[in-house]
């Protein structure tokens, strides 16, 4: 396993990559930090997947999510990795998007464990993780350094492969583009998330803004983000 892959990779939208990895007709999907549900709602409306729950922990985006009424196949829950409410052997795949280095450190292997348990056998379990590199995470770096983290995501993927519980089947790197208008877009999707307080002081909000501003191109504010995908199976006995 790479925590970093090569140089070069290619730029793909993400729906992209889990339709080649995964097979998604007829399945059972368990989703893990759905967040606002985009990826949801693509899965839902462009494959043949039988049912999505969709488990968040944040209680006022959960609460949005409540009030989606168009997704007949997806049923949203208030969970955590580490506490998942479902029955034993009950999904054909479970999904973390950019979702397991928010699962509390202490916490990782408990929650491969109970990703384990809701399982079925040869089950599989694809986890899309942003590699810490390039300008939009030196950005972030200034309020929020979520390096560590995500190398202990890594980590934790690598002991639920090592002690046996887990196949790996595909590792996979690409990357993806976030395209920003405006500061004031950074800021309110970025800095105003409800799942984490930020809580920066004025000279550090400009501070931000100067090295944001910085990086316009002719295209505007587009940044490469590089990410890696574990495909892990259960195995089967």
């Amino acid at each position: 396993m790479q925590l970093k892959g090569p140089e070069t990779q290619p730029v793909q939208n993400e729906t992209e990559v889990i339709t080649r990895m995964l097979p998604l007709a007829a399945a059972t999907i368990l989703e893990l930090g759905c967040g606002g549900a985009e990826k949801t709602r693509w899965i839902a409306e462009n494959t043949d997947v039988a049912q999505i729950v969709a488990a968040e922990v944040d209680e006022q985006q959960h609460a949005k999510n409540l009030k989606v009424i168009d997704l007949p196949k997806v049923r949203f829950c208030a969970y955590g990795a580490e506490g998942i409410d479902e029955s034993d052997a009950s999904f054909d795949a479970v999904l973390m998007f950019k979702s397991l280095h928010h699962v509390p450190v202490g916490l990782m292997e408990k929650a491969f464990s109970e990703i384990h348990r809701v399982l079925k056998p040869g089950g599989w379990l694809y986890v899309s993780e942003p590699v810490f590199a390039g300008a939009f995470n030196e950005i972030m770096r200034l309020f929020h350094d979520e390096e560590h983290v995500r190398q202990q995501a890594f980590n934790a993927i690598e002991r639920a492969v090592g002690q046996g519980n887990f196949d790996l089947t595909e590792e996979y790197f690409f990357k993806n583009e976030i395209k920003m208008q405006s500061w004031e877009h950074y800021e309110r999707n970025i800095l105003g998330v409800t799942h984490t307080n930020h809580n920066l002081s004025d000279d550090l909000v400009e501070t931000v803004k100067s090295r944001f501003l910085a990086a316009r191109n002719d295209a505007g504010f587009v940044f490469e983000i590089p990410n890696r995908v574990d495909l892990l199976r259960r195995q089967e006995a």
